[in-house]
């Protein structure tokens, strides 16, 4: 190849760069700000800040927790969706618990889905006021489920119990287990260092009213850990506890929900629900 044929490639090559990098390095960057400040976009482009009193207090796009030092709920603020993403409600590390339906049995170190869901019921109950019952759950809080231990038939059922253990309930912690005897076999709680997984995992379901008082939100986190929002449902059931806590008329409060309550996307998309920490800031402002 000629010098010349060289040279002149290399010029086109470094012509190209220079314009490409002015339309998509300077141009395009430049345009997109221009469109993010236009009337009604620029807050969304800004991050949707909430300020109070001249100082940010957060996001109405990422859910915070509103609770003591000792992470205890503060009995005068809403509560939001429990959050899995880093050590709660961490926008730099949004993620989801990864845990399903068939997480039932607590392992040593990590809790199961299920243990969560029926401990958080048990404290949103507890602290609201409420029943927090759940099916499938113990009265004390963990999933209510059995390894049954004996000779099985073709089908993988056992047919003769010879051992029955409550396997999120460990003997240090628990006096008795939450049910007393299964096919005529008394319940054990389990003992630590004991493996109880060659038995048959049976839930059991309980007493508890199939749709709970506390809703699935309030034990759930968002796939994302950082979900702002909560249900009509879930903002409900705290109206009675806010009240009494800022001294204020349940029925105000009620209303104040509803202010701050977006409803279906377009009239159609997802549900009705409550920003949890406009409403906050909201009553604070009274």
């Amino acid at each position: 190849m000629k010098i010349s044929n060289l040279v002149r490639q290399h010029a086109a090559a470094l012509r190209a760069l220079l314009v490409l990098t002015v339309i998509l390095g300077i141009g395009y960057p430049a345009f997109i700000w221009l469109v993010a400040q236009i009337p009604g976009l620029r807050d969304k482009a800004d991050g949707s800040l909430i300020e109070v009193n001249g100082k940010p207090v957060g996001s109405s796009l990422i859910g915070q927790s509103f609770t003591d030092t000792d992470g205890n709920p503060l009995p005068r603020y809403f509560q939001s969706r429990p959050s899995m993403a880093g050590d709660g409600y961490d926008p730099m590390s949004t993620s989801a618990s990864n845990l399903g339906p068939e997480s039932i049995v607590d392992q040593p170190d990590k809790p199961s889905l299920l243990t969560q869901v029926c401990s958080r019921s048990a404290a949103i109950g507890k602290l609201d006021g409420v029943d927090g019952a759940r099916p499938f759950c113990t009265g004390g809080g963990v999933g209510a489920v059995l390894s049954v231990i004996g000779p099985r038939d073709a089908r993988g059922d056992v047919i003769h119990p010879t051992k029955v253990v409550s396997v999120n309930e460990p003997c240090d912690t628990t006096k008795t287990p939450f049910l007393n005897a299964y096919d005529g076999v008394r319940v054990e709680c389990r003992k630590a260092g004991e493996d109880y997984s060659l038995g048959l995992i049976v839930p059991i379901r309980g007493s508890a009213p199939a749709d709970p008082a506390v809703p699935a939100d309030a034990v759930t986190a968002s796939g994302s850990g950082v979900d702002p929002n909560i249900s009509v449902t879930y903002a409900d059931l705290q109206v009675n506890r806010v009240a009494k806590a800022r001294g204020l008329n349940p029925g105000l409060v009620r209303a104040m929900v509803a202010q701050h309550t977006d409803w279906r996307t377009l009239g159609f998309f997802g549900e009705p629900r409550v920003n949890v920490l406009e409403l906050n800031i909201a009553l604070d402002a009274l």
